[in-house]
């Protein structure tokens, strides 16, 4: 018999520095300090036309230092990473303030400034704008921390989990005298999928492991549907070791089964699609489409919400859910980057 993980579901969510080679992350910084200039510009100007030039000057030396911060903290990523929070904010801090200088002593005859005074003012400046933008993204991951969405979570859980138990536990129980190897297969299937959908669910996990759960969910299910349950994997090109947030496929699938082959007598397809291209991990999903009026998908949107969110705080930008819906089929597509 296999060995059952605890369940611990007491952890806090970690404090961490973003992910400065994320692309969200990039653009979010890019238009924050460009537009914290434009408004220091605005400030310090009595009028457009020195505005122009106040701006001008400004980003003679905030250009540089920027592009700069960006290409040395993603190169350094893997280093932030292994600090702690604190240590982290504080090297981040020290190199905006080492770049600011630099740059200012390379360019003071370029920026038409001389003294201790205005280099001070800079400093300032860049410790200013450094605060704001760590600070930002700390709020922003807490608001986004699955901590936080986890009560909608739970309360979609809470809706399908009794219905899923009590459907799976009939058909274990048709199973014990027939063929009680299948039975108690199904029964440790059925704790392990229990203990991730109750488990800390904040870090990522091998894409492998994902479809592993999943498939131990559909063979749940195919004990009561039976043939009228058809899944098809296409995952010949599938990545194994690309990372992924845990509980993306599942739910997803779960949705596939209670909105597309539940409501039909007729056997229905499941088609899932796993591959890579161009740096990119493509999970695409197709099930049976009935155009049901009513709160039937209401559950489907919550579960997609979560899942968007989730995505948002692991890839930000770099990731997307999509659906499509045609007479028949419903898809949807997820794209996340490569992690490995």
């Amino acid at each position: 018999m296999r060995k059952m993980a605890s369940i611990n579901q007491n952890q806090r969510p970690p404090v961490t520095l973003p992910n400065f080679c994320n692309l969200g992350v990039s653009l979010r910084i890019l238009i924050a300090v460009n537009g914290m200039s434009l408004v220091a510009a605005i400030l310090k100007a009595s009028e457009w036309t020195v505005m122009w030039q106040e701006l001008m000057g400004m980003a003679a030396l905030v250009q540089p230092v920027l592009l700069l911060s960006l290409l040395l903290l993603c190169s350094g990523q893997k280093l932030l990473e292994r600090l702690p929070y604190s240590g982290g904010i504080l090297l981040v801090v020290l190199l905006e303030e080492l770049l600011t200088t630099l740059v200012y002593f390379l360019g003071r005859d370029l920026l038409g400034v001389e003294g201790v005074f205005q280099l001070y003012r800079f400093w300032v400046f860049t410790f200013l704008i450094t605060s704001v933008l760590l600070g930002y993204f700390n709020l922003r991951s807490r608001a986004l921390s699955p901590a936080l969405s986890e009560a909608r979570l739970q309360a979609l859980q809470a809706r399908i989990r009794p219905h899923f138990l009590f459907n799976s536990i009939n058909a274990v129980l048709s199973l014990i005298r027939s063929n009680p190897k299948r039975a108690e297969s199904a029964l440790e299937d059925m704790a392990d999928l229990f203990r991730v959908l109750m488990a800390d669910n904040r870090n990522l996990v091998s894409l492998e492991q994902e479809v592993a759960l999943s498939r131990q969910y559909l063979g749940l299910e195919q004990l009561r549907l039976g043939e009228r349950l058809r899944v098809t994997w296409h995952i010949e090109k599938m990545p194994h070791d690309a990372l992924i947030p845990p509980l993306v496929l599942q739910p997803l699938l779960e949705n596939a089964v209670y909105h597309g082959i539940e409501p039909s007598s007729l056997p229905g397809e499941i088609c899932v699609n796993i591959y890579s291209s161009r740096n990119q991990v493509h999970l695409v999903l197709r099930n049976p489409y009935r155009n049901e009026g009513g709160n039937h998908h209401s559950g489907n949107k919550m579960a997609l919400g979560n899942i968007r969110e989730r995505l948002a705080l692991h890839f930000d930008a770099e990731a997307s859910l999509t659906t499509q819906i045609s007479d028949s089929t419903y898809q949807v597509h997820i794209v996340i980057p490569y992690l490995k």
